[in-house]
């Protein structure tokens, strides 16, 4: 019993597999699964799945709950459409740079509405030659919450990772019926380059419903709206600006602040996270009053997923590599922790463990596990039926050391 006690670093008197008999333990037992995507190779609801094959392959009986788990990022929209029988729709929007794209969304009991503002303004939709802040533009992420609206949506779920744009949201905001306007009273051109025209902003014609809305952004950045640390100079080179492009789309940023500031007082262009997806964290903040948070603490809460640990016996979670990066807001910290509230072991699993892991011991994570098998080609590890097969095959392994001393 002293060996289990040292694995589950649980007492005698918590540990669920030390104070019932085989039978009774299975049964009875309760285990949450949230695993993260890996990324390329499983879905995190195939990852549960094939987690909760490889428990049940040792307690046929044991009550396995799947839960979709994500961070705000790539993959929040599948994993919580599929997760909680929720809705994909897809529309045509505007692209970062103007062409028609198809961008998918889910809508969750009716009226959440959960978008990744990638797929209407992602880096992934320009080509590496055609990126170019100036002219890259959020109007698609607008036309999309606008679809959401008419479809009922009433409260949003926002993940602001991965655009292409420097726009400071100003695109967003017009196909929302905000006004942008040149001196000439025009409407100012896509991209940074129309802040450079901006001379006023109304929202008399904004899409009346916005007032019905609730906004919850997930925001994993503290950057302000401008300076050293501000959208343009940190990630605006990544985006295809050089020195000058960046020190122009700074200064037009600042003078569009200073704009909204006289239009919204509560306008703080220096709030943490103002500068993320090249300023729409300002727009969220300013024009939709949103609440920007930790992606993961948002879909911990808006899934129920606490109430489901609470009830558990033991809670697995993973994701595709855990390291010390896995303490930055990435989700199987963020269950780790909470599973630690109400004193539930937390084991992991992931396709590929980092050599500064042992992190994850301290926020949470008991014992933590790679699912590859042997050594194997990038490939190998990445296909689906690879990946499916060596979580199942991994968790069984770690339920069956549990059994022995149960």
């Amino acid at each position: 019993m002293k060996v289990f006690h040292r694995v589950c670093v649980c007492t005698a008197s918590t540990n669920p597999f030390m104070q019932k008999s085989r039978a009774e333990m299975e049964s009875k037992m309760h285990i949450v699964v949230a695993i993260d995507s890996l990324k390329g190779s499983l879905s995190s609801i195939e990852a549960g799945q094939a987690a909760k094959e490889g428990i049940q392959r040792v307690y046929p009986q044991a009550n396995v709950t799947v839960c979709p788990l994500a961070d705000g990022g790539e993959g929040t929209v599948e994993a919580l459409a599929g997760g909680t029988g929720g809705q994909i729709r897809k529309t045509e929007v505007t692209g970062p740079l103007g062409e028609k794209t198809i961008c998918k969304y889910a809508i969750l009991d009716g009226n959440l509405g959960v978008i990744e503002i990638a797929e209407a303004a992602g880096l992934s939709l320009v080509s590496s030659n055609l990126r170019n802040p100036l002219y890259t533009t959020t109007y698609g992420v607008g036309e999309v919450i606008k679809d959401a609206i008419a479809n009922g949506c009433r409260k949003f779920i926002i993940g602001l990772g991965g655009s292409a744009t420097n726009d400071g949201g100003a695109g967003m905001l017009q196909a929302l019926g905000f006004e942008f306007s040149d001196s000439e009273g025009r409407p100012i051109a896509f991209g940074a380059k129309g802040l450079e025209q901006l001379a006023s902003i109304s929202g008399k014609y904004a899409l009346p419903q916005l007032e019905e809305c609730e906004f919850h952004v997930a925001c994993d950045v503290e950057n302000v709206l401008c300076g050293p640390n501000g959208c343009s100079a940190v990630f605006g080179p990544q985006k295809g600006a050089d020195e000058e492009m960046v020190r122009q789309m700074d200064k037009w940023m600042n003078r569009y602040a200073g704009l909204a500031v006289e239009k919204f007082p509560t306008a703080n262009p220096l709030f943490p996270g103002a500068g993320a997806a090249g300023g729409l964290g300002f727009a969220f903040l300013t024009f939709l009053h949103a609440s920007l948070e930790s992606g993961i603490e948002i879909i911990l809460r808006e899934t129920g997923l606490e109430e489901k640990i609470r009830k558990a016996d033991i809670v697995i979670t993973g994701e595709g590599r855990l390291d010390r990066q896995s303490m930055m807001g990435k989700a199987p910290v963020g269950v780790a922790r909470l599973a630690k509230k109400y004193g539930k072991p937390v084991l992991a699993f992931a396709g590929s463990i980092g050599k500064d892991a042992r992190a994850c011991n301290e926020n949470g994570i008991d014992a933590y596990f790679s699912i590859l098998p042997r050594v194997i080609t990038l490939e190998e590890a990445m296909d689906t039926r690879n990946a499916g097969k060596n979580m199942t095959d991994t968790v069984e392994q770690a339920f069956r050391l549990l059994s022995v001393f149960s």
